[in-house]
């Protein structure tokens, strides 16, 4: 029986996120963006709701361009507030929205996303050792310092909680307790 991190459940959607994604260390701007977007909707919610529509996501907001998003319009907004596939919530689509253009500015910044957002952990995973899920923190200094210079450049639904849910997703941080199966193989690039 394969042993994996105790919050993940029995769906298989849920296992195959937990083994291939979560954790591994996400380079591609693209998918940053992506995580961005999908943890902002998670706010007051479980990963799991957002997770079982990421697909929809996906097709709601173009494949998570961020140039296609930055573009949207207030008739997008209403055409998205009416996806049932989606978390219906006005503010957080906004939110990708403003988000979007904020990242764009980042990206031309930095040269990309992805120099911007390691920097916060010095440009390489910050491999932790927990035993259980209940020493796992929501937030961390790291996650402070990115919440804060994410919020000063615009971006919204970032705060600090969000922020430590982003760099566990991408691999900035890994949360693996030490005794699931995948904590030394999260070190995939992807």
């Amino acid at each position: 029986m394969t042993v994996r991190c105790a919050w993940v459940n029995d769906d298989p959607l849920y296992i195959d996120y937990h083994d291939r994604e979560w954790g591994v260390p996400v380079h591609d701007d693209r998918k940053l963006f992506e995580f961005l977007v999908l943890e902002g909707m998670q706010a007051g919610l479980s990963w799991y709701t957002v997770l079982k529509k990421r697909e929809n996501y996906r097709q709601a907001f173009d494949g998570f361009d961020p140039r296609k998003v930055a573009e949207y319009g207030e008739a997008k907004v209403a055409e998205l507030m009416d996806n049932p596939g989606i978390i219906r919530n006005r503010a957080k689509i906004r939110a990708a929205i403003a988000n979007a253009q904020c990242f764009l500015k980042v990206q031309e910044e930095f040269g990309s996303f992805d120099a911007y957002m390691w920097r916060f952990v010095g440009g390489e995973p910050i491999l932790n050792r927990r035993r259980t899920i209940r020493e796992v923190p929501a937030t961390t200094p790291e996650s402070d310092a990115m919440s804060k210079d994410l919020k000063k450049r615009g971006f919204k639904f970032v705060g600090s909680t969000i922020c430590y849910a982003h760099m566990q997703a991408c691999g900035m941080v890994n949360d693996h307790t030490v005794d699931c199966e995948f904590y030394h193989s999260a070190d995939k690039h992807s």
